[in-house]
């Protein structure tokens, strides 16, 4: 098994300093010992116009059996045909990835301190391994490495006998990629990409793959179009691994989009304990990016004077909502920004709601909502009415079209108004449900709030309140730009001089050819 690095240089910046970046000086041949056999570097050339480093990495087969028996599934694929002659000791696998980033660690991470600015700049790189299995020919080669910045990629077939061209070629390519990489990146994208183009691996893939994968994955395979293949195959296609690192790729996707930290935007409080929810009122945290919260729970409940219970103003929201969510006669509803998922359990109490989607970008609220919800003790019947699922309220999304309703409560008022619109036509102009019911802060209502100081807003994380002009102005215009009727409706006492705690607006669509005219405009 044999790979080769090679760069060139000029004499301010020598192609030796590949011997400074990859820690192993050119005038040396080393050994390292592997888990199942033996690595060596050595330096084939190394001048100041060009530099060449090699590893070549001998597979002991009788380690490798014995070790793969132990860990059953994930062992080497050969095994079970020719537990001593196969192609591990010859073809790149996830044997020499592992090598990889064994023998070349630091370099790996970009961790040069003699050179610190060669580590971080790209070189002209130049790297060939003689055998690589691809299990989806030379155009899935191209296909892997073509996106990452490569100038060429050249995946040549090695066929099975040259002296018998009619037998027609092997699964093995010949990989030769060119180009002006970091070289901590170009040994990250190899050491994903072998195991994934042999689509095996010779050890049991635990789950803190997961994390491994997403470190090598940095700054290039959240936004790599063979993201789900690259991550399934990796992961030895373990579905609950796959679907994991799935969810926190697309955080990353989200964040980089956004020039934003991802802790910014999986960003939900910690889990509020089932029963009554305690603090009413301002001060009592929400879930961020919507859902219901605390911003309105349940009082708590006054044994020594023996008051009786008041009704929160979360569940006052939950009940307006759901009640026109039947006037609607909705059966399908969207819960975007669905949080702990509260809402999402009030809507499966009731039959008449037979299929229930919660989205959220947090993974953690979802996390946190499957279990409130009891999601792997439901009933197979109960299960099929509800999905929860990650995504972004500000991108468009197919899986959101076709519903009779969508919820946004307490949402909006969680985004910087810039983002707005992208909102609104992911929601109105995309997704394009009959019905969609939005509630919000009443800004004009913090007067009453005892604990609120003057001029705050009830939650750390509200980009902005809306006094109930500006609430409807902003609904008026959503309508008119999207083709829906909106009528509004108080939640909580109705104040004579300040309006309700909370307001909310029900848009109806009365032109569903509006879409249309944009879609075909833009």
């Amino acid at each position: 098994m044999f790979l080769t690095i090679s760069t060139t240089g000029t004499p301010e910046r020598p192609a030796t300093d590949l011997g400074f970046l990859l820690h192993k000086h050119p005038d040396r041949a080393q050994t390292f010992s592997t888990s199942h056999g033996t690595a060596h570097v050595l330096y084939p050339e190394a001048s100041t116009e060009r530099c060449t480093a090699a590893l070549l990495l001998e597979i002991d087969p009788v380690a490798l059996v014995r070790r793969s028996k132990k860990k059953g599934r994930g062992g080497a694929p050969d095994a079970a045909l020719a537990q001593y002659v196969n192609d591990r000791p010859y073809a790149a696998s996830s044997l020499l990835a592992v090598a990889l980033s064994t023998v070349f660690k630091s370099a790996l991470r970009g961790v040069c301190t003699a050179l610190p600015e060669r580590a971080a700049s790209p070189l002209p790189l130049r790297i060939e391994i003689p055998a690589v299995p691809a299990r989806g020919g030379a155009e899935l080669v191209r296909a892997l490495f073509g996106p990452l910045g490569w100038a060429s990629v050249r995946a040549e077939p090695v066929p099975l006998d040259e002296g018998f061209p009619q037998w027609g070629d092997s699964r093995y390519v010949q990989l030769v990629l060119e180009g002006e990489l970091r070289l901590a990146d170009a040994l990250r994208q190899l050491y994903v990409l072998l195991p994934v183009l042999d689509d095996a691996k010779h050890y049991w893939v635990a789950p803190d793959e997961v994390d491994k994968l997403l470190r090598a994955g940095e700054g290039w395979l959240a936004e790599h179009p063979e993201q789900k293949l690259i991550t399934s195959r990796y992961l030895a296609r373990r579905w609950g691994l796959t679907r994991q690192a799935m969810e926190r790729l697309e955080l990353v996707r989200l964040a980089e989009a956004d020039d934003i930290q991802v802790e910014a935007i999986d960003n939900a409080v910690e889990e509020t304990p089932d029963g009554p929810e305690s603090g009413d009122g301002p001060e009592s945290g929400e879930v961020a990016e919507g859902g219901e919260g605390a911003e309105g729970a349940e009082v708590a409940e006054g044994a020594e004077d023996a008051r009786p219970k008041e009704v929160s103003l979360a569940f006052q929201r939950r009940e307006a909502i759901l009640t026109a969510l039947r006037d609607a006669g909705a059966s399908s509803v969207l819960d975007l920004g669905c949080g702990q998922g509260q809402l999402v359990r009030e809507l499966l109490k009731d039959a008449r709601f037979r299929r229930v989607v919660g989205v959220d970008v947090s993974v953690r609220a979802l996390t946190i909502a499957s279990r409130r919800l009891k999601l792997d003790r439901m009933s197979e019947r109960q299960a099929e009415r509800v999905t929860l699922t990650q995504g972004a309220l500000t991108y468009t999304d197919k899986r959101l079209k076709g519903y009779d309703a969508a919820v946004l409560s307490e949402v909006i008022e969680h985004l910087d108004l810039p983002r707005l619109p992208a909102l609104e036509y992911a929601v109105f102009g995309s997704a394009r449900p009959g019905t969609v019911v939005v509630t919000t802060p009443n800004v004009e209502y913090n007067v009453r709030w005892e604990t609120l100081p003057a001029g705050h807003v009830r939650h750390g994380d509200h980009r902005f309140e809306w006094t109930r002009a500006e609430f409807r102005g902003w609904a008026e215009e959503v309508g008119r730009r999207h083709g829906y009727g909106v009528t509004y409706r108080p939640v909580g006492p109705d104040d004579p001089e300040v309006g309700p705690p909370t307001q909310m607006a029900v848009f109806t669509v009365t032109d569903p050819r509006t879409t249309q005219k944009e879609e075909k405009a833009a």
